[in-house]
């Protein structure tokens, strides 16, 4: 029973609905689930990741919590912060008195006591019109939408608990080679340091055993005599059988070992001032362990070359919430039984996960024994890694992982994960009593469960033939993960691969596939996939690359892929491409056809660190298309279905445009190249160079272009390679004045470098490099580039000669005669003069292009939405995407809807739709647009509504005729199409993106498919 104040703030605020929780994502404290913080105790929570709890994760989700206190005064708040901050992933602290409600920052730096109100955000006090204001702010819908982050620039990961954490570490790293200490030595004392540190904070070690194991009641002390501290290492070394640290590890020197001491202290070692110490150990999340081992391993490059060994070998962490993505799906109805295989572990967090999975699906709702937790991690958890600090990081992150699940890991006997003397089997073995305390004994990790080695070959090792073999063959796994080097190593390592690699086809650059294949392996007919892989492969334009990508997907159908690469800025910010997760369940779902998700940029994502997917996001993708037209495969993640409906009636009537410049003899190739200057270039001595500078939308400034005075090049190309006129195609594409290829036409000869594409025109018709000039630069390419480019729209704003050679275009000769053609021609050559004036100028080349390929006007909503979502790309766009949608952006999206709608009603010309646009205010979290039938013919309207209260009135009055929970059936970005006789409504998030035109075509397409009910008769 939670207190009647916290009980009003929560039910104005959504989180509650008559007393009980509102949606899934909210858990009231004594309901089974529980929160491991040591003193903080909260009366309820909200988790963006509802089913953690139920899953046994580590969590990767957003957490508010709510308590409720008499008076704030006489509780330990900054106690609580602390603890709400070491955990890393809950923004927001509410405590709740009986005349206020007080938000608090959980990413905010823990500060002393005395400075505890340095992270409240903002207080609400129980009155009706603040608590509507603390329910726009932070209530459920604006929690689950995003809106919260929109809205509030204070809380952000940028202060949280990793990002202090690694930079401390950093600074002591620094400090430790600075006095001469090797780095490796530095990193694995600071590795051990930590990993005793967890101990003591949680009391698996005590005042008193530590006082025992090395004289002195807290580590820093025991760090201030080395003596002491090589007791305590020796100890440690003992008790985890050198699985973490090397027995023949020394003990550094009395300073290196002070200057982590002064660390563990609070002082800050760049600038020598003491702080408040703000880490807990025993609350921070393992995973943070492999954020530390990153950091270590891309520490390590030369410092004398700059050379990075970890990024070219494409070592990156793997965030929790990449994790949690792909387990989510991969684990689904497991029992608990399963065993898992990570060839490529790095410092194990997909086994960590995995581990907590196994174990609460073993156990249930009850508490798991020490003898279950340790029989999942020694024989159900395996990991393949090249490197040995990385395999033993992995042990690390493991066996913390273990003590984290263990419900009472005392005593300290209890913990000695020592070897078998007597070659028993990896299993539990009748414990000696030890003064009545049981102690278990297993095998060690490493060589067992955990391999160093190269995951091609590891079953050749000594090691692998005793792990990864049985019954004569190769060991065969229920669960395979991970996300495994994405790394290209040139020519000589692609030729490598090939030698050594699996009999499946390999992608051209990169290995992840590589490790797919060699995966399959291990698997036996029921194995479930879930891996993180680059997403070049998938999107590009190579046919080998395609082979490859097309064996895995036929081996492991039917598979779902999530597009990851707008999210690079922050899941993989050290990656130079972007990101897939690959998910696979055999004999589950049809394996005639893909799952495509795209997980989309938003600012609740990039700041909180979350993957954030709405149903709009899922699509799915016949493989018999795929086959047909690889081109559909990004229009699936990136578009929706007018967009794919758009590219097919396009691909059926025109030939792509390097066809039909073949028949003119006409060829597209990059620019000059200066490089090595091996070849001689004296013919063109005299001539103005033009490099990407030069080049602007329909512009090439002639007159101030330098003139070759130099007469050697790499690859100088053919003189009449450079005859105008000639068509130019910047490499990259631009985002101002509006996003699109950047293409201009010069009249005289020109050089130009390989920052642009050219193509020379000079035995043609000149307007026809004009012509196909002003279709490169209209919203039709911007779309088309978008829905079918190799690399536009996933990680870079490029352009490929391939992706625009690719394009559909109508026959040249025909369209330099026609109405259309000639109009695009004036106008190119008018935008040479003086560029096109503001929006006028586009608007009218964008008309011209959509008459010379005839586009109706549903196809014309489609390119000019798609030229918006081209914009995404840079900043401007993207941040407008996110925006509200207002009034006249709901009317545009009513109106596309209602053009479908009216189409359809036409068929007997008896009625009309009515669309009503709620005028919610502008900071609420979810729009509404409801659609009418009426019993009268005539063209469709349009009105603007007022909502006759608050958004969560409307919601229960759409609600109460339709017989649906409406706000309770709206958990996080999920979309509601809510029927009820003669009526449709549309709830979405208030983004704009929700409310494109091209989204209102779609939802009006899948009206028609549901049926109006009462609507017009056939």
């Amino acid at each position: 029973m939670i207190a009647g104040p916290l009980g009003r703030a929560l039910e104005a605020t959504g989180y509650l609905a008559d007393g009980e929780c509102a949606a899934p994502s909210v858990t009231l404290a004594g309901s089974g689930a529980r929160v491991r913080l040591p003193s903080f105790a909260p009366d309820a929570w909200w988790r963006s990741d509802a089913d953690a709890d139920r899953r046994g994760s580590g969590g990767a989700g957003l957490t508010v919590y709510f308590k409720y206190v008499d008076d704030p005064g006489d509780v330990p708040i900054a106690d609580w912060q602390r603890e709400v901050w070491n955990q890393g992933f809950a923004p927001l602290l509410w405590i709740v008195s009986p005349e206020r409600v007080d938000l608090h920052n959980g990413f905010g730096a823990p500060r002393g006591p005395d400075e505890a109100d340095a992270n409240r955000l903002e207080t609400f006090k129980l009155l009706d019109a603040e608590l509507a204001r603390l329910d726009t702010f932070a209530g459920r819908l604006a929690m689950e939408t995003g809106r919260f982050w929109s809205g509030e620039s204070r809380v952000s990961r940028e202060t949280c608990v990793d990002r202090r954490l690694l930079r401390d570490l950093r600074n002591v790293e620094r400090a430790l080679v600075a006095a001469d200490l090797q780095r490796g030595e530095a990193q694995a004392l600071i590795g051990r340091c930590i990993f005793a540190k967890y101990l003591i904070d949680r009391e698996i070690v005590t005042e008193r055993r530590l006082r025992a194991l090395c004289g002195h009641a807290d580590l820093p002390d025991a760090l201030g005599d080395p003596a002491a501290a090589g007791r305590l290492f020796a100890w440690l070394r003992d008790t985890f059988n050198g699985d973490m640290f090397p027995s023949a590890e020394p003990v550094p020197a009395a300073g290196h070992l002070d200057s982590v001491a002064r660390f563990l202290t609070g002082e800050d070692l760049e600038t020598g001032q003491r702080h408040f110490f703000p880490y807990r150990f025993d609350v921070i999340p393992v995973e943070l362990v492999s954020a530390i081992y990153e950091q270590f391993v891309h520490s390590s490059a030369s410092e004398s070359t700059g050379a990075n060994p970890a990024r070219r070998e494409g070592v990156y962490y793997t965030p929790l919430a990449a994790v949690s993505l792909v387990l989510d799906e991969v684990f689904d109805g497991l029992t608990g039984t399963e065993s898992v295989l990570d060839l490529s572990c790095g410092s194990g967090v997909f086994l960590v996960e995995a581990l907590r999975r196994l174990v609460r699906l073993k156990t249930g709702a009850g508490t798991p024994s020490r003898g279950a937790i340790r029989e999942t991690l020694y024989n159900q958890v395996y990991g393949v890694d090249v490197s040995e600090a990385a395999v033993r990081i992995a042990a690390f992150s493991l066996y913390l992982a273990a003590l984290e699940l263990d419900p009472d890991p005392q005593p300290p006997v209890a913990l000695r994960f020592e070897p078998l003397q007597d070659g028993t089997p990896p299993a539990l073995v009748a414990p000696p009593r030890r003064g009545g305390d049981v102690a278990l004994r297993f095998e060690p990790l490493q060589d067992r469960t955990l391999l160093v080695g190269d995951a091609r070959t590891i079953e050749e090792t000594s090691a692998g033939r005793a792990v990864l073999t049985a019954g004569g063959g190769l060991k065969r796994f229920d669960v395979i993960v991970g996300n495994p080097p994405w790394s290209f190593r040139g020519r000589a390592g692609t030729a490598a691969r090939r030698d050594a690699g699996p009999q499946a086809p390999l992608q051209p650059r990169g290995q992840s596939l590589d490790f797919v294949a060699r995966a399959r392996d291990f698997a036996h007919d029921g194995t479930r996939f879930g891996m993180i892989l680059s997403a070049t492969p998938f999107f590009g334009r190579s046919a080998t690359a395609a082979r490859a990508v097309r064996d895995t997907v036929d081996a492991l159908s039917p598979v779902t892929l999530i597009n990851l690469s707008d999210l690079s800025r922050w899941l993989f910010p050290k990656a130079n491409m972007p990101a897939i997760a690959l998910l696979a369940r055999p004999r589950r779902g049809r394996a005639d056809r893909l799952t495509l998700v795209q997980a989309r940029w938003s600012p609740a994502g990039e700041r909180s660190h979350t993957i954030e997917i709405a149903p709009s996001d899922v699509a799915t993708l016949p493989t018999a298309s795929w086959t047909r037209n690889a081109g559909l495969f990004k229009a699936a993640f990136l578009g929706r279905r007018p967009d794919l409906l758009l590219l097919d009636e396009l691909w059926e009537k025109h030939e792509p445009l390097e066809a039909r410049l073949d028949a003119m003899g006409v060829r597209f190739r990059t620019g000059l190249i200066f490089g090595d200057r091996s070849q001689n270039a004296a013919f063109l001595k005299g001539l103005p160079v033009a490099d990407k500078k030069a080049v602007g939308p329909f512009s090439l400034a002639m007159e101030k272009l330098p003139v070759i005075d130099w007469s050697r090049a790499e690859r100088p190309r053919q003189r009449d390679f450079y005859r105008p006129p000639i068509l130019l195609v910047r490499e990259f594409m631009q985002g101002a004045p509006r996003p699109g290829a950047i293409v201009a036409v010069a009249d005289r000869d020109v050089v130009f470098t390989d920052s642009c594409y050219g193509a020379s025109f000079s035995d043609m018709r000149p307007d026809t490099a004009y012509l196909v000039a002003g279709i490169l630069g209209s919203a039709l390419a911007s779309w088309y580039f978008l829905m079918t480019g190799s690399a536009f729209g996933l990680w870079m704003r490029r352009l490929k000669q391939k992706d625009f050679a690719a394009m559909p275009v109508p026959l040249l000769e025909r369209s330099l005669e026609s109405d259309a053609g000639r109009r695009i021609v004036r106008l190119v050559r008018a935008f040479h003069r003086q560029a096109p004036a503001a929006a006028d100028g586009w608007k009218a080349l964008d008309d011209a292009v959509f008459d010379l390929y005839e586009l109706d006007d549903a196809d014309r909503i489609v390119v000019r939405d798609g030229l918006f979502r081209a914009g995404w790309q840079w900043k401007p766009g993207r941040d407008r995407s996110v925006e509200p949608a207002g009034a006249d952006d709901l009317r545009r999206y009513a109106d596309a809807f209602l053009s479908t709608m009216d189409a359809w009603l036409s068929a007997s010309n008896r009625r009309r739709m009515r669309a009503e646009i709620y005028d919610v205010p502008p900071d609420a979290p979810h729009r509404v647009v409801r659609f009418v039938l009426e019993n009268r013919p005539g063209p469709s309207v349009v009105k603007v509504v007022p909502p006759d209260g608050p958004l969560r009135a409307v919601l229960e009055r759409i609600g109460e005729r339709t017989e649906v929970r409406v706000a309770e059936a709206l958990v996080g970005l999920r979309e509601l199409r809510v029927h009820a006789r003669d009526e449709v409504s549309m709830v979405k998030p208030a983004a704009l993106r929700h409310w494109l035109g091209v989204c209102g075509l779609e939802d009006a397409d899948a009206v028609v498919r549901d049926g109006v009910r009462g609507g017009p008769p056939a």
